[in-house]
């Protein structure tokens, strides 16, 4: 039985910098967006460690009120809700919608899972055309435990009627990866600019530097086609 691929959403799937002209504009500077971004990781990480639940956009808005205040700067209602609305519309990398098409074409079975809440995963998939892909869009809310905790990849498993290690967590955040791997899930990890794995933990058997060559990787690993087999055909493919 092939595992279901079950995708991250945020930076796995869609690309953040789309929020980087409004960084550039309120804070003088795009790259704000990846510190925003981190500082909303890490107080989801305190979240879940320390037992407490918060919305992840509820965690957005808090780490933009970190950042202003270590520049000493006041920012506008507009201002937050053009960052926070932005989260809604950010558009899919370039590499995803055919890389769910090779997925779907092989018959594999594509969901999401994600710490964004049910109201804002759906806005995002819809926004970025990629719904129709989706089998299943689940979300962290339902257990109200923001991943990598043990019970978001159970509940995932436990939603979709299988085993636990009958799921492929797919993500580009090495937090994520282990979190899937230390509860008997399998993983892969699409290496985007700047990602790079734990070396504390066992990597995935599927990594890639993107969704494409990923994609590629989890169809002849699930339906057991030679990787040497695929390489040549990618090859043909670009020639």
């Amino acid at each position: 039985m092939a595992r279901i691929c079950v995708f991250d959403v945020n930076e796995t799937l869609l690309d953040l910098r789309a929020l980087d002209p409004a960084f550039d504009e309120i804070f003088g500077d795009p790259t704000v967006r990846k510190e925003w971004f981190g500082q909303m990781l890490q107080l989801a990480m305190v979240a879940t460690i320390t037992g407490i639940y918060e919305p992840f956009i509820t965690l957005g808005d808090a780490a933009l009120t970190m950042i202003a205040n270590r520049r000493s700067l006041t920012l506008r209602d507009v201002d937050r809700r053009r960052i926070l609305d932005g989260m809604r519309r950010l558009p899919p990398h370039s590499d995803v919608v055919p890389a769910l098409e090779r997925l779907r074409a092989a018959g594999l079975r594509i969901v999401t899972l994600t710490n964004s809440n049910y109201d804002l995963a759906e806005a995002q998939l819809v926004s970025a055309g990629l719904k129709p892909y989706i089998e299943q869009c689940l979300s962290v809310e339902e257990v109200r435990r923001l991943k990598p905790a043990p019970e978001v990849y159970q509940m995932a498993a436990n939603r979709l009627g299988v085993p636990i290690n009958h799921i492929r967590l797919i993500a580009a955040h090495a937090w994520d990866i282990v979190g899937a791997l230390r509860v008997g899930c399998a993983a892969a990890f699409v290496a985007r600019p700047g990602m790079v794995l734990d070396p504390l933990a066992p990597p995935p058997d599927v990594i890639g530097s993107d969704l494409i060559t990923v994609a590629e990787q989890i169809v002849a690993v699930e339906l057991g086609q030679d990787r040497s087999t695929v390489s040549e055909n990618q090859g043909r493919d670009s020639g």
